[in-house]
């Protein structure tokens, strides 16, 4: 792993990590993966339910949670015990940005509502993940990702026309959600510079997925045009496809715009198709996607996949494979441009995993340490933010608080 940099350009935060799974400690690995100093609040004993999902390592270690946890300090404390509640509030106090996922109505039950917390700190952002926002009929319910990404349309859209829909490999939701609460807290501190005012950030998951639903809700608003689920192209944009190649692998194809069109008909050894009537343009391919589809398959069926991508890389075609993990670890351009990391785990192996993205040429973030053991860093935030006796602490972990 490259040296670390000490300059990042959160490094002056202070953040605490409320909740557990994927949305809330989304945001908050964003913010860490550039800086901020991230306290992560686990209960006591068990700590958050991510370090149990996924796959595990030889030693049985968790590997997702080096992932999602990475760069974050953790905290053992239960905000159910009015002395946990206490803490928090002088936690609080002293933060920067507070993060929370649990259900609306849970952190105004324990006395840590926002009224509370910025009475002491009134310079406080609180970013709330939830499924379905912090009002609204909808607000109590419980929101998980499959739920929210079929309300804010993404399933309706997702699969094949004959089939029910489908779901992305991916919590799809809960990560749009924490990088949408992370935005918002990035615009929420800029606002403080000129106000000196904290405030609220409200991050719903379903909300989330519809900003990224392009013109659905206009298309049928204006037009009455639902859109349908059509598998692996879109309709009305072609040619825009995976394309299957004489070695059994998928070759993604993207040559929709009329001149890389014209580049790919060269390519293919038919430039006569980029003035055929039925193709010359935008809107006449769109009417006739699955006779250019055809044609562009029968072609990639005669060759093999890489054969395709370098050929149409030349002719300055859009083209790729579809990786797989183990195609990322061997790519030339994700090794060269650092992409994935080495990150050495708790027991001092390297553990491949994404680099910090996006890329800022003069103060990048990084990968510093993986995902913290349970506890890991309670004695040194207590001393450090609160200047908390060590006797005090003890006394605290005797009685369960931490």
């Amino acid at each position: 792993m490259k040296d670390l940099i000490a300059n990042l350009p959160l490094d002056d935060l202070k953040v605490l990590e409320l909740g557990q799974l994927i949305a809330g400690p989304t945001c908050g690995q964003i913010l860490a993966d550039f800086g901020a100093q991230v306290v992560k609040i686990e209960p006591p004993g068990k700590g958050d339910a991510m370090r149990q999902w996924g796959q595990t390592d030889a030693n049985g270690e968790p590997l997702w949670w080096n992932v999602i946890a990475r760069n974050k300090q953790s905290l053992t404390l239960d905000l159910r015990k009015p002395e946990g509640q206490a803490l928090l509030k002088r936690l609080a106090a002293e933060a920067d940005v507070l993060i929370e996922n649990f259900r609306p109505g849970t952190m105004e039950r324990w006395g840590l509502d926002y009224n509370s917390l910025s009475a002491d700190n009134p310079r406080l952002i609180m970013v709330r993940v939830t499924g379905f926002g912090q009002d609204g009929p909808y607000a109590s319910r419980a929101g998980f990702a499959a739920v929210c990404e079929a309300m804010g349309g993404l399933r309706y859209i997702s699969g094949y026309p004959d089939r029910p829909p489908v779901r992305v490999g991916i919590s799809l939701g809960d990560t749009l959600a924490g990088v949408q609460g992370a935005m918002g807290a990035l615009l929420a501190l800029h606002q403080r510079e000129r106000s000196g005012q904290g405030q609220v950030v409200d991050s719903a998951i379903f909300e989330a997925v519809m900003a990224m639903m392009e013109s659905l809700i206009p298309d049928y608003a204006r037009a009455g045009k639902i859109r349908e689920r059509a598998g692996s192209f879109l309709p009305k944009i072609a040619p825009s496809n995976a394309y299957p190649a004489r070695d059994g692998r998928d070759v993604i194809i993207g040559a929709n715009q009329d001149t890389v069109f014209r580049r790919l008909c060269q390519a293919m050894g038919q430039p006569g198709l980029a003035d055929h009537p039925d193709y010359v343009d935008h809107r006449a391919r769109g009417d006739n996607q699955q006779a250019i589809d055809a044609l562009i398959a029968g072609w990639t069926s005669r060759h093999d996949a890489q054969h395709i991508v370098d050929l149409l890389a030349e002719a300055g075609v859009p083209a790729g494979l579809v990786y797989t993990a183990k195609d990322m670890l061997e790519d030339e351009h994700i090794r060269e441009r650092g992409s994935i990391v080495d990150v050495p785990d708790r027991n001092g192996q390297p553990l491949p995993m994404q680099n910090v993205f996006p890329r800022l040429s003069a103060t990048p973030g990084q990968v510093r340490h993986v995902g913290p053991a349970l506890g890991e860093h309670t004695d040194t935030i207590l001393e450090d933010w609160l200047s908390m006796a060590s006797g005090d602490i003890d006394q605290l972990r005797r009685d369960g608080v931490i």
